[in-house]
């Protein structure tokens, strides 16, 4: 063990996250150093793995390590402390090398909608005649409700899909409550969670969803919240079907007056080919539904729309008024703009086509040197590789970045053996061949 336990006298989790801060701060722990594990500091002290545990969650909270998943716990390496733990081991080093770069799960920006006629459409004037206004223009309000995937009681808008979870979570979960999350899943959502006090409750996934019998074990534990990414889940590409929704929904409903709170985050939207699929149809009064329109109509636009029971979302928005107040009215008017004008309606519809065949065009490059995996849904796709860290540096080396997949699990969860994560949506025709061969090099 590199760092000296014995003479520790506080063994409680904010006795050993202060040695091993210590330890890090003195340079007896350099970056990108692997901490012990958990067993193995709880038998060198003679204290439970969970104490241990929370020490290391503390240390993750303060940005001095990042969690890898399965790979374990390392000290950060990046000199990045806005970006949240997870995010920090998803940032890679310099550009130089790579031609492409396949690691950032953001959209082709040349598949984007042309702004310049929205833009042109808004006042210029940036006028509110009032701090005290609807938070939500009434007239994308009324578009939102017709394009909505069930007929939800309150609608707002806010400033992303993640700033809109997490103001939920922050809503529906105290200190100490647990949180189900999908794993693989969503880096930030685990940090988000860790942030606010939660504890994380993994669930696994199938071809279609949540695993029910997976899900039906982590309610067991009585959840404030369970997070789902209903559509192109990120990083496996998977999308619910509406009878694995109905399935889920049923299990959640069967939880009785201390059921969870349901939080849908429809990241990819209107560039996804699956149904819009929610469990807002069966449960309602439980479900938050977020649609994001970042990845269809422009992640700067910093914009998602966001349904659920009138009680929680009217406390949200009031809350908002003490902050942010409201979104940008003319943020709102651009993408009210962009949801109703034809020629936008067909660049996002023309980008949904593209991402499709590119998909396809990949995933039968791989097959035809030997790698079957299913064609994902959206821009993300999940490789099994022999190796995770020398998959990524063999690929680095050959000009190509992906994202190691011990990121996007939760501590202890099993995702079939390590994975790396390839924005396949980014990958033209004309260079599929080359990195399904690339990517065939370190598949398993």
């Amino acid at each position: 063990m590199a760092v000296d336990l014995s003479a520790l006298a506080d063994r409680t989790p904010r006795g050993i996250a202060g040695a091993f801060s210590r330890a890090i701060r003195a340079g007896e722990l350099a970056p990108g150093d692997r901490l012990p594990t958990v067993r193995d500091v709880a038998a060198d002290l003679g204290v439970s793995p969970a104490t241990v545990s929370a020490a290391w969650q503390a240390l993750r909270r303060t940005g001095l390590v990042v969690s890898r998943g399965r790979a374990g716990s390392f000290v950060k390496d990046t000199p990045t402390p806005w970006l949240s733990p997870r995010q920090r081991s998803l940032v890679g080093a310099g550009r130089d090398g790579v031609r492409l770069d396949l690691s950032r799960g953001t959209p082709d920006p040349m598949l984007l909608p042309d702004l310049g006629p929205a833009l042109h459409r808004v006042s210029q004037r940036a006028v509110t005649l009032t701090y005290q206004e609807e938070p939500v223009l009434p007239a994308l309000r009324e578009e939102l409700a017709r394009t909505w995937p069930y007929d939800a009681a309150a609608l707002t808008v806010v400033d992303g899909a993640t700033d809109g979870i997490a103001r939920v979570l922050e809503q529906v979960v105290a200190y100490g409550d647990r949180v189900v999350l999908e794993s693989p899943g969503f880096p930030p959502f685990f940090d988000l969670v860790e942030s606010i006090g939660g504890e994380v409750v993994p669930v696994e996934l199938d071809a279609v969803g949540v695993r029910p019998e997976s899900l039906r074990r982590a309610l067991e534990t009585r959840p404030a919240a369970v997070v789902l990414q209903p559509r192109a889940h990120n990083p496996t590409g998977a999308s619910m079907t509406a009878a694995r929704a109905r399935q889920l929904a049923r299990l959640v409903r069967a939880a009785g007056p201390g059921a969870p709170w349901v939080i849908e985050d429809d990241h990819s939207g209107s560039i996804s080919t699956a149904p819009d699929v929610t469990l807002g149809t069966s449960v309602p009064d439980r479900v938050v539904h977020v649609r994001s329109y970042s990845k269809s109509h422009g992640p700067d636009l910093r914009i998602a729309a966001m349904s659920g029971p009138s009680e929680l979302i009217d406390r949200l928005v009031a809350r908002r008024m003490l902050g942010p107040a409201w979104t940008s009215r003319m943020l709102q008017t651009i993408l009210l703009d962009l949801v109703t004008s034809s020629r936008s309606l067909d660049e996002v519809a023309e980008a949904r086509r593209q991402y499709f065949a590119r998909q396809r065009t990949l995933v039968a490059a791989l097959a035809a040197v030997g790698v079957h995996v299913a064609q994902p849904d959206g821009i993300n796709l999940w490789l099994p590789v022999a190796d995770e860290r020398a998959a990524v540096l063999h690929l680095a080396a050959a000009g190509i970045r992906v994202a190691g997949g011990s990121a996007f699990l939760a501590d202890d969860a099993g995702a079939a053996g390590p994975h790396v994560r390839v924005t396949s949506g980014l990958v033209s025709p004309d260079d599929a061949a080359e990195v399904a061969g690339a990517l065939a090099a370190v598949a398993r």
